[in-house]
């Protein structure tokens, strides 16, 4: 992080600096000269803490997090949470039916469909976040006049994306697909999403929420559109 790439935690205000380092590694929290507390107190608690809270949605571990921290794993957690997706869709598809011959062709085709559940699952995302940019690009970009830094942007929907990590369980345990489960785990995440938004642009909630619903609609008609598409092409392939 450059001089005043950090934010206060509390208010939200920019510093230069989390802590001072003085001789004999002693550490001194740097106090915030807007609301006179620590400028993130995060930075003494450990990382469980940090993850409880960033599940509680609260807006200082989000603020430690997005702003006072160089965390660059939010592709790796991308592609890791599109495979659980992809998986869970491709097994709810197939269910438990197996093929008994190894170089049965099925068991090929059922390959390249768990590929096109990924193809699918990334488009979706894809277009989530998209919509979700451009809607606060002409919001708050074009009518308010504000600066917006899309790639802070992008990485912040990227790594609120983290509750999908949730669906892990309902990977293992393949034969307890709750629709009532999975609506659950898209709701915190769709949170995590306003959240992460309104930490970024230090906006209201109403305006985070909004931006979350575009980009929830947008998602939600590539998917129905590929689905259309999926089943046109195989009503062609049957009728040939």
């Amino acid at each position: 992080m450059g001089k005043d790439g950090f934010r206060c935690v509390e208010c939200n205000e920019k510093a230069p600096e989390l802590h001072r380092d003085y001789s004999n590694g002693i550490l001194k929290i740097t106090i915030c000269e807007s609301c006179q507390k620590p400028v993130d107190k995060y930075i003494e608690y450990d990382p469980v803490i940090i993850l409880i809270d960033a599940i509680l949605c609260k807006t200082q571990a989000f603020r430690h997090i997005l702003f006072n921290t160089s965390l660059n794993i939010q592709w790796k957690l991308c592609v890791f949470c599109l495979l659980c997706e992809a998986y869970l869709r491709w097994s709810l598809l197939h269910g438990t039916e197996q093929s008994s011959d190894p170089a049965d062709i099925i068991r090929y085709t059922k390959e390249w469909e768990f590929y096109g559940m990924f193809g699918l699952a990334a488009l979706e995302l894809s277009a989530f976040c998209v919509a979700v940019l451009l809607f606060l690009m002409v919001v708050v970009g074009g009518l308010q006049g504000a600066t917006l830094d899309l790639r802070l942007l992008l990485r912040a929907l990227l790594l609120s994306c983290y509750g999908k990590v949730l669906l892990i369980p309902a990977v293992i345990w393949e034969h307890d697909h709750s629709p009532l489960c999975l609506g659950l785990i898209k709701m915190f995440v769709l949170t995590s999403n306003s959240q992460a938004i309104r930490v970024i642009l230090n906006s209201s909630r109403r305006l985070s929420l909004l931006a979350v619903c575009v980009g929830l609609l947008s998602e939600t008609c590539v998917a129905q559109a590929s689905e259309k598409l999926l089943w046109s092409a195989q009503d062609i392939l049957t009728f040939d």
